[in-house]
Parts: C-alpha cells; sequence; structure tokens
C-alpha cells in the first residue's frame, strides 16, 4: 500500500480543525499507559510529513493528557494496594442530581422512566417496531428467539467461533476456547496480547461486550417471556460482582468498556418494564455504568489508538449522557462524545469516503458508529449539519460499490469479527444491514438497492421512521458500474449489477495511517467474483497475537507478488511495520465496456538489487480481466504471483498453466478460468483462510512461479464463465491463447524474449495484446505495457505505459480509439 497520510487526509484534518463544536469546547483524554500502552503503542511513520507536522504541534497536548493518565493509573493502583478499591457491589449511584440524591428510589424511578422512554425510535415504541418486524421480516422472531435461548443456556457465537459454551454460571475472566484465566488485578498490570497470561484476549472480550443482553432483550419485547429477562438479570448481576471498577482484563480497553456500556443500555430499556429488574439491580447497573463512562471520560484513545477506538468510545460516551441525565456528569459526556466523534469523522474520513486506516471491516464499523452518532444527535435535538451528514453518507456510498456481490465486505486489512450491536443474526461480514439503515437516513436508492431486505437493524433503531423511508425509496441500482475512489487507492471494476455480472477490486492505495497497526503487506492485491460468487479473495486475519498474525498479514496471503520471498511491506509487532511499501496509481480509466487500471509500488525498493512491481489490469465487460505484473529490476530474482481462491470452491486443471474454479454445489458449477502466461509454471496446493476473527480453513491456491534476470513480465487471464481458452500457442518468441465461449472469439498474446512482435497486422514492443471479435464485424485492439506501434494504418505512434493502445478496425485499417474516461467527478 503506500504513504501514511494522503492530501485529502490533511485536507480533511483542517476541515476538522476548523469545526464547531456543540456544547462547548470538550476536553480530550488519551488512554491509559499500561500495558495497552505499552504493547500497541503509537508510532509516526518517516513516510508521513504532514503528521509530523502535527505532533510537533501537538506534543505539549499530548504529554500532559498522556502524563495525565499514568498519574491516574498510578493512584488507582496505589488506592487499591491500601484496599480502597472499589465495593464488589456498588450501592447507590453517585454523581447523581442533588434531589435525588437522598432517595435511591427516585433514583430508580427516574432512570426506569428514562430508559422506558427509549433514546433511539425504534425503541421509543416497542410495540410498533416489533409489529414492523414480523411484517417486514416474518422469520426474524424465530430467528432471535433461538439465539436468546442459546444465550440462556450459556451458548454464543462469538467471532468465528460459531458455538461457544460457557455454562449458566459464567467465569467472565476465562478464555473458553483455551480454559486460561486473567489475572484479577489492576487493568494496566495485565498484559492481554500474551496468550499465556489471558488466552485470546479478542474471544473473551467479545463475551464481555454483552451484545447477547441485547439479543435477550429482543427476544423479550417479541414474546414477553420472563426466562429472558431472568437469564439477563442474573448474568448482569454476576457480572457486576465478578468485575468491580479497575480490576480485571475487562477494564483494560477503553473501547470495550464503551461497546460493553452501549449494549447495557440498549438492555435495560427492552426490560426496562421487566419485573425482575430490581430497582436494587437497577442502582447496582446505573453506579457501574456511571465507572464505565468515568474510564473511558479518563483514558480516552486520543493518542493511544485514535480510531475506531476513539470514535467507538466517544460514542459510549454520547449513549451514556443521552440515556442516563439523573447523572450530574451526563451533559459534559454527552458534548464531548459529540465533540470527538464530529472532529473524527473528518479526520478519519476522507473526501472520497473512505477509512484512513485501509481495512474497510473497520469502514463498516465506522459507518455503524456514525449512523448511531447522527440518531443520538437528533435525540438530543441538535440540528443536523450538512457537511456531517454528507460524509456520513459518503462513508455507506463507498461500500454500495466495494460490499462483494453477496453483500460481505471485502477483508481487505484487519478483521476483527465484532460489530459496534448485533441487531440481527447476518453475519458479521454481511454489510446489507448497514446499508438499509443508510437508505433509511439518506433516502438513497441504490443503498435500498444493495441492502435489500436486511432491513432488521434499520427497524430496531429507527422503527417507525425507518419503514416509512424504506417504503418512499424504491431500490435502484447505482447510474454507473466501475467506480474509483483516489483519495483512498480502491478501485472497483464490476460490468453490471446483475447476479451474473463479474466484481474486482485492487487495492493502490495507503498502506494505512498512523502506525499502521490494521494494515496488511497487500499492496496491488485483487479480489474478483462472478456469478454472485466471491471467487479470488483475501485470506482474512485469523488472529491478532501468535505465529499466525504474521503469516495472515505477509504478502503471501494476499492475490499479489512476492519477490525472493519476501513480502512488500514487513512487520515489527503485532499492530506494528518495520518497512512499508508506497504504491502509485499511474492511471485509472472506465468507460462503459472498458476499464483500466495501472499502479506500482517500492516495496521491494528495500532489496540489495531493488525491484519495482508494476501491475496493470484491463477488464473487457462482458469479457474477462487480463492482469499484466512486471517486475523492474536488474538482477536475478525469484519471484511468485499467488490467487487464494475462496473457500467451498475446487480448482480443476486444464492444461499445464490453465485451471477451472468451480463451485461443486452448482449444477453447471465453473466460475471462473485462471490461465497463466509466461516462462514460469502454475502450480496448485492449498492455503489458509479465515472469513472471520478466529476461524480458518484450508482452500485451494494457485502459485504462478518464476525466475529471471531484469525485466520480467506475466499475464494472468481471468475468464469468468462461459469463456474458455482452448489452448495456449507458441509463435515466434510470443505465447497465443485464442478466447471462445459463447459469442466471444478473441485472442491474447503475451510477447516473451523477443524485442518485438506482429499482432493483427501491426508492430510492437507490447508486452501483452488483446484481440476481441478477431476477423468480426468490431474487431478491437488493445496493446499493454506498449512503448510504440506501427503498421497497418497506424503509423509510428509512441505510447505512454499509463494507458493502453486502442484501436478499431475500420474498412481492412486500425484507427486508435483511446479509451475515454467516464469516472464521476
Amino acid at each position: 500500500m503506500g504513504h501514511a497520510v494522503s492530501a485529502a487526509d490533511e485536507r480533511s484534518r483542517r476541515e476538522a480543525d476548523g469545526a464547531a463544536r456543540p456544547g462547548g469546547r470538550a476536553r480530550h483524554r488519551g488512554n491509559a499507559a499500561g500495558s495497552e500502552h505499552a504493547m500497541r503503542r503509537g508510532v509516526r511513520l518517516p513516510e508521513d510529513p504532514a503528521h509530523r507536522r502535527r505532533t510537533v504541534a501537538t506534543l505539549p497536548a499530548e504529554i500532559r493528557v498522556r502524563g495525565a493518565q499514568v498519574l491516574r493509573t498510578f493512584r488507582e493502583r496505589v488506592g487499591l494496594a491500601l484496599g480502597r478499591g472499589a465495593a464488589a457491589v456498588p450501592g447507590t449511584p453517585r454523581d447523581v442530581s442533588r434531589e435525588l440524591r437522598e432517595d435511591p428510589a427516585r433514583i430508580a424511578e427516574a432512570a426506569r422512566r428514562r430508559l422506558a422512554q427509549g433514546v433511539l425510535p425504534g425503541l421509543r415504541d416497542i410495540r410498533t417496531t416489533i409489529s414492523l418486524l414480523r411484517r417486514a421480516r416474518p422469520e426474524a422472531e424465530s430467528e432471535t428467539r433461538w439465539r436468546a435461548d442459546r444465550a440462556v443456556d450459556g451458548v454464543f457465537e462469538l467471532l468465528g467461533h460459531e458455538r461457544v459454551s460457557v455454562g449458566s454460571t459464567i467465569d467472565w475472566h476465562r478464555d473458553p476456547s483455551t480454559g486460561t484465566r486473567a489475572p484479577r488485578r489492576h487493568w494496566s498490570r495485565i498484559a492481554y496480547l500474551d496468550p499465556s497470561v489471558v488466552g485470546d484476549y479478542k474471544l473473551l472480550w467479545e463475551l464481555n461486550r454483552h451484545q447477547h443482553f441485547v439479543t435477550l432483550g429482543q427476544a423479550y419485547a417479541y414474546s414477553r417471556d420472563s426466562r429472558y429477562a431472568t437469564a439477563f438479570t442474573s448474568q448482569l448481576a454476576q457480572w457486576i460482582r465478578a468485575n468491580p471498577p479497575r480490576i480485571g482484563v475487562n477494564w483494560a480497553s477503553s473501547l470495550e468498556v464503551s461497546y460493553r456500556a452501549i449494549a447495557w443500555l440498549w438492555a435495560l430499556q427492552l426490560f426496562a418494564d421487566a419485573p425482575e429488574l430490581t430497582d436494587a439491580l437497577l442502582l447496582a447497573a446505573l453506579e457501574t455504568l456511571r465507572a464505565h463512562a468515568a474510564h473511558v471520560e479518563r483514558y480516552l484513545s486520543t493518542y493511544y489508538s485514535p480510531n475506531t477506538h476513539l470514535t467507538g468510545e466517544a460514542l459510549g460516551l454520547l449513549y451514556l449522557g443521552t440515556a442516563l441525565p439523573v447523572f450530574t456528569s451526563a451533559e459534559r459526556w454527552r458534548t464531548t462524545g459529540w465533540s470527538i466523534l464530529r472532529e473524527q469523522l473528518f479526520r478519519q474520513v476522507r473526501p472520497d469516503g473512505t477509512y484512513f486506516e485501509q481495512a474497510l471491516y473497520y469502514h463498516r464499523y465506522t459507518s455503524d458508529i456514525f449512523h448511531h452518532a447522527l440518531l443520538l444527535a437528533d435525540a438530543n435535538g441538535w440540528p443536523r449539519e450538512h457537511t456531517v451528514c454528507e460524509r456520513v453518507e459518503r462513508l455507506d456510498e463507498f461500500l454500495v460499490h466495494a460490499a462483494h456481490p453477496d453483500g460481505t465486505v471485502p477483508l481487505v486489512g484487519d478483521d476483527d469479527g465484532g460489530r459496534l450491536l448485533r441487531l440481527d443474526g447476518q453475519p458479521t461480514r454481511d454489510v446489507r444491514p448497514t446499508l438499509a439503515t443508510g437508505a433509511a437516513l439518506f433516502g438513497r436508492a441504490d443503498m435500498r438497492f444493495v441492502g435489500g431486505e436486511m432491513v432488521e437493524e434499520c427497524l430496531w433503531l429507527l422503527g417507525e421512521s425507518g419503514a416509512n423511508s424504506l417504503r418512499a425509496t424504491t431500490p435502484s441500482a447505482p447510474a454507473g458500474c466501475s467506480r474509483g475512489f483516489r483519495e483512498g487507492g480502491f478501485y472497483i471494476m464490476r460490468d453490471g449489477w446483475r447476479p451474473t455480472s463479474t466484481w474486482a477490486l485492487v487495492d493502490g492505495g495507503p498502506h494505512g495511517s498512523l502506525n499502521c497497526g490494521h494494515a496488511h503487506a497487500d499492496a496491488l492485491t485483487l479480489e474478483v467474483a462472478t456469478a454472485d460468487r466471491l471467487v479470488l479473495a483475501d485470506s482474512g486475519t485469523f488472529s491478532y497475537t501468535g505465529d499466525e498474525r504474521d503469516a495472515f498479514r505477509a504478502t503471501a496471503a494476499h492475490n499479489t507478488a512476492t519477490v525472493d520471498g519476501e513480502s512488500s511491506s514487513v512487520t515489527g509487532g503485532p499492530f506494528h511495520w518495520r518497512h512499508i511499501a508506497r504504491t502509485t496509481v499511474h492511471a485509472w480509466i472506465t468507460s462503459p465496456s472498458v476499464d483500466f487500471w495501472r499502479g506500482s509500488h517500492d516495496g521491494f525498493r528495500r532489496l540489495t538489487d531493488p525491484v519495482t512491481h508494476e501491475r496493470s489490469i484491463l477488464f473487457l465487460h462482458g469479457r474477462y480481466l487480463v492482469v499484466l505484473d512486471a517486475l523492474a529490476a536488474e538482477g536475478s530474482h525469484e519471484w511468485t504471483l499467488r490467487w487464494h481462491v475462496a473457500p467451498g470452491l475446487e480448482v480443476r486443471a486444464r492444461s499445464a498453466n490453465a485451471v477451472r474454479i468451480i463451485d461443486p454445489l452448482r449444477t453447471n458449477g465453473g466460475l471462473l478460468e485462471v490461465v497463466a502466461l509466461g516462462e514460469g509454471s502454475l502450480r496448485q496446493d492449498t492455503s489458509w483462510r479465515s472469513q472471520a476473527y478466529g476461524e480458518r480453513r484450508e482452500a485451494p491456491q494457485l502459485a504462478y512461479g518464476a525466475r529471471g534476470t531484469g525485466r520480467q513480465h506475466a499475464v494472468t487471464l481471468l475468464l469468468p464463465a462461459p469463456a474458455y481458452p482452448p489452448a495456449q500457442a507458441a509463435e515466434a518468441g510470443c505465447t497465443i491463447v485464442e478466447v471462445e465461449g459463447g459469442a466471444l472469439k478473441d485472442r491474447v498474446i503475451r510477447r516473451g524474449a523477443v524485442p518485438t512482435m506482429d499482432v493483427a497486422g501491426v508492430t510492437t514492443d507490447a508486452e501483452c495484446a488483446v484481440v476481441t471479435n478477431v476477423a468480426g464485424d468490431d474487431e478491437r485492439l488493445y496493446l499493454l505495457g506498449a512503448s510504440f506501434v506501427e503498421g497497418d494504418g497506424v503509423g509510428r505512434r509512441t505510447i505512454t505505459a499509463d494507458a493502453p493502445f486502442a484501436a478499431r478496425r475500420e474498412r481492412g485499417r486500425w484507427v486508435a480509439q483511446p479509451l475515454q474516461d467516464r469516472s464521476p467527478e
């Protein structure tokens, strides 16, 4: 990937710096200087001069905030050592308004009344919301109750683990996968990234996010079955007793504290009138939520991890301040939360809608966070700001194009397997619920089209207003097909929005931002889907710890090239890098029938003999993709192009360097032919694929390997069914493939060691030539990697590498017809 902070990032920063902050100027505090700080401290990459300037300007504030955090942490630890820790069972909440302070019953009454009113539209009239859900998705009730019944029995779906059983009496400090029990000491003294201390901290934290509390509440709203209320109140009381503030691993991350608080607030609203929620338990929950808010406010990730950590924490403060006005700090919580969210929106989301960490799973997190933030701003009566709404809408617009045809998000960068809230039973990678909510918020027909019928989350959030908005928004496919997001470096190519269409995504963007903690060594990677099925996939993440962490981030786990066995970027720890590749996009042209993209990266320039990897992609709509990879070097190198096949698919050999990828569950299962043209060989083996954090399975892998000296290149044809190549032929130092199928009769030629080749009546030094409709009525010629062409009606013409030469045969002669870019402004 590439530069750590783009010009767009700097422009977004300036917009944020000039933004007004409702509720006055909020004080931002960073995260703790404990284990989390020590093990994942932020670094400033030398490739980021804009960030260096900000560091110098903000250094005094950063020192002040971090110093205050260190002092607070020290005081907390001393207090615990002296026996002044929090009580095991909280009593009457502190920090309540003066008129309620002396009367716990009035505190409980006031809090219960506010919770029963509902903070968001979908919770203000739960009966209406349930009625809407039953009409829109009749199966939602049974699905919700099934998940809730499992939660009653202590059985959960956590991250990539479909069935995790912890029993009815839950040990909230025990990793259910390894049995490791985290120590009960001050949170800053727990090295949670060490599996020998905590086990799988992500799995443990996912259990302690308590998103199943919301599921239990939804099931109670559907059925009024007291079993769900009993399970919720029992588990809530157990957790409060087992997790006094500041003690244990469940206080080690401010983000986890925040997400847990949000889940509690949703559950308390859904169970507000349940007899099982006694005043005593409600008061204990309120005091524990106050401790959550205090912890998040003290240890905000302002300088530690100003990404979704900071925005997720700010959302928690906004929720707590909005839902719990009984606390005197409520106004400060909500104005602080909104101020941070508004500021970070313009820092973290570029003007083209891409998220600055280059991790698409976290992009989806960001969309969800800001959907909730807009609704909470409405709940507080704050006027909607056009610039804020527009930037959030751009976030969703990117997902419209970037989502796989089946609605799942590409796993470019890290995937932590979680959600802000799970309001439905869809797989966590499915972005259609987010886009259905976006359609209701912004009245977008394209979001309604992609979101489809996945409206359960939208109705829980927006209730009747959401249902009305969805009814008023007629689904319609976007006007265009392919789309480039230049500031983020993501380019999506597609030849339609039908189930039979072909879709591809290439990553030519920066490596990440800040310490690039959620980046992978995936410069120039390519994903491909066709016939409504992902075929060539990213390998995913699997784990944030252990040897697997580096293995899944390595270049070999992505659909791009390694050189001499090296990755394009080099890791320096679970969330750090010692070297990062910088990517340059040289060309992007999209037209109604053809897309062309060309990019390169310098990740292998660090080798003793420097190497530049260049990739060009020609996508002929309704036909196939031609991928030209070239290594620019002087010495000898061994290089490998890998293509990772999606799980569940099979590979059948067609010839020495050609395979067919099939879906064995389909009658006509042929999906994609992969043909390698070059001096190397194509081999088949397997590699790991992780479709959700914590889950992995083997799947087919194709690897084209070659060795040579100087400039080397290979051509890969990706041919969706029914196109197929009968065979390869060698002629005058070139490799020729005839492509047939349906109405297709095309020819693809790769130039070998010879300096020039003759193609369809012209001479050129192109590395690859494509002739469509050979000898037909609409014969066309495309040249990739060429510096000149001449002959058959074309005078000697110099060609730049940043655009293919394109021509059409008219009256027996070639007439140049440059591709006309139709990219939206």
